[in-house]
């Protein structure tokens, strides 16, 4: 089997978020593999999505529709290229804007993970180009992560 790419980039060209939270690493990582969870907290406050495929697997495809609470329809399409339960993801967008994500799960006790959301560009032209309004989003998508995993719970 091939080796996936893997970006290898600087600062310049990441958008990283990172939060702690007070859940177990394995629940944690549920909530970000099982489309019944992913679905309800994924995005910034006011977005919905349509899973129409969610291939679990390294190679497998992702592709959802997120609705914007005010306008739009945003179609994703994601291809999962590492998979190592419970502790590591990485997937690649190719719809624009174009990037891969790595999420790391690190458990820091029993009942708490820090999970780091990195979003990596090629360029840091790219990059820049979602930096203005990204992390904040990026926080908003966390909050509901935390309120999904209360329910889960």
């Amino acid at each position: 089997m091939e080796t996936p790419e893997i970006l290898r980039t600087s600062p310049e060209c990441e958008i990283v978020t990172t939060r702690v939270l007070a859940f177990p690493r394995q629940l944690v990582y549920r909530a970000w593999t099982e489309p019944e969870h992913l679905k309800n907290w994924w995005g910034p406050n006011g977005f919905t999505n349509t899973f129409h495929l969610f291939d679990f697997r390294v190679g497998g495809r992702w592709l959802f529709t997120m609705h914007g609470p005010e306008k739009g329809n945003y179609p994703n399409e994601c291809t999962f290229l590492v998979i190592r339960e419970p502790e590591r993801l990485v997937w690649n967008r190719q719809s624009k804007p174009l990037f891969q994500v790595e999420v790391l799960f690190d458990e820091i006790a029993e009942k708490e993970t820090r999970v780091t959301f990195k979003q990596q560009f090629e360029t840091e032209e790219e990059c820049n180009k979602l930096r203005k309004f990204v992390p904040e989003k990026n926080e908003e998508n966390m909050d509901r992560l935390e309120n999904e995993l209360a329910k889960m719970s």
